[in-house]
């Protein structure tokens, strides 16, 4: 099954290694998700700040990948389901020695009880 063209670009290579809002902020994140139309990483909803789901509501981008080592995912917010994408532009992951949560030294000692559940 081919994917969506209009919801994915494989060639856009990753906004940077963080979280684009939480790093203008000072904050911090559990994990990271790449916009697939313009490559913008934000954090997931079990982030304190939800940027990927805000970005995707505001963009009109609906699909995300995991920005995470070992994890190869789609999630289409139209559909609310995984699904099938093509091989995105590396990097395809945040860089193996950025600590989870991260970043080292923003992530406060209590990380866990400030989760969204």
């Amino acid at each position: 099954m081919k994917y969506d063209e209009s919801a994915i670009d494989p060639t856009v290579p990753p906004s940077g290694t963080g979280c684009v809002e939480c790093e203008q902020t000072g904050g911090w994140w559990l994990h990271l998700r790449r916009c697939t139309a313009c490559g913008h990483i934000g954090c997931c909803d079990n982030s304190p700040a939800q940027h990927a789901t805000g970005h995707a509501k505001s963009s009109g981008h609906s699909v995300i990948c995991s920005f995470e080592p070992g994890e190869d995912w789609f999630w289409d917010y139209r559909t609310e389901s995984f699904m099938h994408g093509p091989k995105m532009t590396a990097p395809t992951h945040h860089p193996a020695d950025q600590p989870t949560p991260g970043p080292r030294g923003r992530v406060p000692a209590d990380w866990q009880s400030e989760l969204n559940a």
